[in-house]
């Protein structure tokens, strides 16, 4: 029996995961999008892993520019979130508008977020309609430590108690 996309979506919706920004480059050329599907992977050495669909423009600037950082929102950050919840297309010089330093390998990271972690594509992998990338921490960094962290569940937003 074939298992129903739109069921799943919504049993793995019941799932609560933090919500990031991933932002990358490719020389002059920022992007960011916005990702729940981001796990750490190993200690030794230290990396993460990202899966990010195969249709987006974020795949294609994390595949030709080799690098991405993930940035660890905080739950001040949700109208950041929906900013590049939205489709938008990479800008030179430009996140959106929104403020960003330059990490190590030339990738933006995000003002004021809760974390970040700078990466290295070190390997991908298919994983049907997304590519998992693999990615070897360069750096890594927590900027924002006096909020909590913002999260996703059942479809919406949500903040920590207590």
């Amino acid at each position: 029996m074939a298992v129903d996309p739109l069921e799943f979506r919504t049993i793995i919706g019941h799932f609560a995961t933090g919500v990031t920004v991933i932002t990358t480059c490719d020389g002059d050329k920022l992007h960011g999008m916005t990702a729940n599907a981001v796990s750490s992977l190993s200690l030794d050495p230290v990396m993460v892993l990202i899966c990010v669909d195969k249709t987006t423009y974020a795949h294609g600037v994390i595949s030709d520019g080799g690098v991405f950082v993930v940035n660890i929102l905080g739950e001040h950050q949700e109208t950041l979130s929906r900013v590049f919840a939205k489709k938008g297309e990479p800008e030179v010089g430009s996140l959106r508008g929104q403020p960003y330093r330059l990490g190590e390998t030339g990738a933006p990271i995000l003002a004021d977020c809760l974390a970040f972690i700078e990466c290295r594509v070190a390997n991908t992998l298919d994983g049907g309609d997304h590519t998992i990338f693999l990615g070897s921490v360069v750096s890594e960094g927590v900027e924002n430590d006096n909020v909590k962290p913002l999260l996703f569940y059942r479809g919406g937003y949500h903040t920590m108690v207590g």
